[in-house]
């Protein structure tokens, strides 16, 4: 067996990760994350994971690398750039329509850098006959810490990855490797004074610069969390019907981005600027159909549907009431509690109160009547 320095071997890696079409490449230790584990701890402490149990269940194996994998000796990650041209937040002044985060306007990235990331592992194995395993976002890896351990960038106030050369807009992978593989020094953090992510914030979500509770988020509102959205968020949430990107659209470090160069990150022509009152109308069947290898399906349509129907509530739209009324005989509750609090912000006290009087029992659910008498929380 020919035997490889570690400082070469990580230059033939990351030379051969560019080839594969990445965009930003670095190498960590499995203790290159710090007290990652500890913050974690008290995020999930805290309370601030809401619905996302899979985070507390697995908090330890994510704070120590090796608990997942116990040969691993180095690990690379990836970035991939996924910068769209014009202004993320150009249609949060449409209220017609609905604004999908870009990360989900095209195709589901888990596919489009898993694919990258196996062919990279297979060369790594062959060549160097070394053991490999590939994760994007598929099993509980700390990924934001050990991309920064790896000086692909450096976690921002808003606790998302920055880097100088992509900005905001970059998705992760990583490779576990038996390799000994020379790592590269943390990124340095480059945030300074700035607070423009912290103060942008809809709704409120950053305690203080580098926390964030989850809670209060609209990107875990609209896609992780799984029950009504809390009433005092709906109006903050304006037409943002999956995601949100307001905090990453303001960093400065966006400037140094340049352009995606893959075309299965182009937005699809029917999430370019969704209508809402259309997306009202899906079944569960079309919606599968719509949502067909975008990340959007893994919500569900019941989910989904739910965030329209508050974007159509603060919209203003008069002409969207036969559409969220048809959701008021939906089969979900989840729907037709969404639809009870958007036809309210819709039609007139005399109107509302009419179709409360008119509630059949079958319409009774408890989830659902919170929202006919306005005790929803």
């Amino acid at each position: 067996m020919v035997e490889h320095a570690p400082i070469s071997m990580a230059a033939e890696v990351r030379a051969r990760a560019y080839e594969e079409g990445f965009d930003a490449v670095g190498i960590a230790t499995p203790d290159g994350i710090g007290d990652a584990g500890v913050r974690l701890r008290d995020f999930i402490d805290r309370g601030w994971h809401g619905d996302m149990t899979w985070l507390a269940a697995n908090a330890e194996r994510r704070a120590h690398p090796r608990s997942l994998w116990p040969e691993v000796r180095s690990i690379v990650v990836v970035g991939v750039n996924y910068r769209l041209p014009g202004d993320p937040l150009a249609l949060l002044s449409r209220p017609d329509v609905g604004s999908v985060s870009i990360y989900a306007r095209g195709r589901d990235y888990h596919d489009v850098v898993k694919s990258r990331l196996k062919r990279l592992g297979r060369w790594m194995s062959e060549r160097y006959a070394a053991e490999a395993r590939v994760f994007v976002d598929t099993a509980p890896v700390l990924e934001k810490p050990l991309a920064a351990a790896a000086g692909v960038g450096w976690q921002g106030k808003h606790t998302n990855l920055v880097s100088r050369a992509l900005g905001s807009w970059s998705f992760l992978g990583e490779i576990f490797s038996t390799l000994d593989l020379a790592p590269d020094r943390a990124e340095t953090n480059h945030c300074g004074s700035c607070r423009r992510c912290l103060d942008i914030c809809p709704t409120a979500a950053f305690p203080a610069p580098y926390r964030l509770d989850a809670r209060r988020c609209i990107s875990y509102l609209t896609i992780e969390h799984k029950g009504p959205i809390p009433t005092r968020f709906r109006k903050a949430i304006g037409n943002r019907i999956y995601g949100c990107d307001d905090c990453l659209a303001v960093c400065p470090w966006n400037k140094f981005a340049r352009i995606s160069r893959e075309a299965a990150f182009l937005p699809r022509a029917e999430l370019t600027a969704p209508r809402l009152a259309e997306l009202a109308r899906l079944d569960d069947d079309r919606f599968r159909r719509m949502f067909s290898r975008s990340p959007i399906k893994r919500t569900g349509r019941d989910r989904f549907v739910r965030n329209v129907l508050i974007a159509l509530g603060n919209s203003g739209n008069e002409q969207a009431v036969p559409d969220v009324e048809a959701c008021l005989l939906d089969s979900s509750s989840l729907v037709r509690a969404a639809a009870v609090w958007a036809f309210r912000e819709l039609v007139d006290e005399k109107r509302f109160g009419a179709r409360r009087a008119a509630l059949r029992p079958a319409e009774r659910h408890p989830e659902v009547l919170s929202e006919w008498d306005g005790t929803a929380r």
